[in-house]
């Protein structure tokens, strides 16, 4: 029997996707679908993310809630993809409430299966990055890394264990930070004033949890319109980014699925969010990057300048290669195009059209970061 003929409609989400290196203006965009939204979701990462959301001339940057949450009606999701540092959302929410925003108690949901950042993680972030000295990765240190790390060390720790059994919670913790101290031999981690904090994050955060993967479903099969925003972008993705200078989650239409516990099947539109330029963050090939007063006056104009970590873009032309493969990962049923003004005063746009190396004209996008940071681009199919 066709699934599509019988009376129950598979609901299906709306997921918007960075197309590029991230800052795009997904979060914009995920503004102006949320009018229309019952839930928004975030599906991989942490408070890496950087989301900048105006509202009547209000500026909100959202780096770990969805940006969907200044929408009066909307519930958002944290999914259990995502990696959550407590105080640092509690902080967020605090400066979003200054700022106006209302009801959020009811309106904000996390997964039990999220994983937990702690103030060790984003210690020991800082540290691995410094160990790596002129190859360092450029990350936000926000410990997203080191806590996916945990997370697939089976050491990590889930909101469900947070607001289980407390005891275990602490053997949980204590463990946790015996095999980071012995990893790093000068971190130094106060136990007993951790958990104090957390027993009383516990508290602060209960009303807020729940089981996302049946939550969700109950959202689709009550008919109500889901859209999952998803964050960092697919060149960063770390399986199919521009590894090693990648984020450590999967960014792309995988996350979505693995992210919140959705089957493809109930996934619909998947918009790819695309600026008319190229930009990148931090370390790593960037084959249209122009090191010169086009690329300056990309950065000036467009205002590149990242919401986390306040580091200047560096900027390029418009790049079709690395689009055709981030659109054969995603799938995108369209596109979404961003910042076309910036080139408003441009006498002449590039746009890179092909890659090649050694001569030869490629049709894959290069893996090897080596390989990537000598193709040729050429202005002609």
């Amino acid at each position: 029997m066709n699934g599509h003929n019988n009376h129950h409609e598979v609901r299906q989400a709306t997921v918007v996707l960075g197309a590029q290196w991230g800052d795009e203006g997904k979060g914009k965009l995920v503004d102006l679908l949320a009018a229309d939204a019952d839930v928004v979701c975030r599906c991989q990462g942490g408070n890496n993310a950087g989301h900048t959301v105006v509202v009547d001339g209000c500026e909100f940057d959202f780096h770990l809630l969805p940006s969907g949450i200044i929408q009066p009606k909307c519930l958002s999701l944290i999914g259990n993809g995502v990696v959550v540092h407590l105080p640092g959302m509690f902080d967020e929410l605090k400066k979003c409430e200054a700022k106006g925003l209302e009801n959020w108690q009811s309106k904000l949901f996390i997964s039990d299966k999220a994983h937990l950042v702690f103030d060790l993680h984003q210690q020991v972030d800082g540290m691995q990055e410094q160990e790596k000295g002129k190859k360092s990765l450029g990350t936000t240190k926000k410990g997203i890394g080191p806590t996916y790390s945990s997370k697939a060390s089976r050491i990590g720790i889930r909101i469900a264990d947070l607001i289980g059994d407390f005891s275990q919670f602490t053997e949980k913790f204590q463990a946790l930070v015996a095999v980071h101290e012995k990893m790093f031999p000068n971190l130094q981690v106060d136990v007993a004033s951790e958990l104090e904090k957390y027993k009383e994050l516990a508290e602060r955060v209960r009303p807020m949890i729940v089981e996302s993967v049946t939550f969700l479903h109950d959202a689709l099969s009550s008919g109500k319109n889901v859209l999952v925003e998803g964050a960092n972008a697919t060149m960063l993705d770390i399986d199919f980014g521009t590894y090693p200078y990648v984020t450590s989650s999967n960014c792309s239409i995988g996350g979505v699925c693995t992210g919140l516990g959705l089957p493809p099947r109930n996934i619909g539109e998947i918009v790819g969010v695309v600026k008319a330029y190229t930009t990148r963050v931090g370390d790593g090939p960037f084959p249209t990057e122009q090191v010169n007063e086009i690329g300056d006056k990309l950065q000036s104009i467009g205002a590149e300048i990242g919401v986390t970590t306040q580091r200047k873009r560096r900027c390029g032309w418009l790049d079709i290669p690395l689009l055709r493969y981030t659109s054969m990962i995603n799938g995108y049923t369209s596109l979404a195009l961003t910042k076309l003004d910036v080139l408003d005063s441009f006498p002449e746009i590039k746009i890179g059209v092909s890659y090649s190396l050694n001569g030869q004209k490629i049709k894959h996008f290069p893996s090897g970061q080596a390989e990537l940071g000598s193709v040729t681009v050429s202005r002609k199919s």
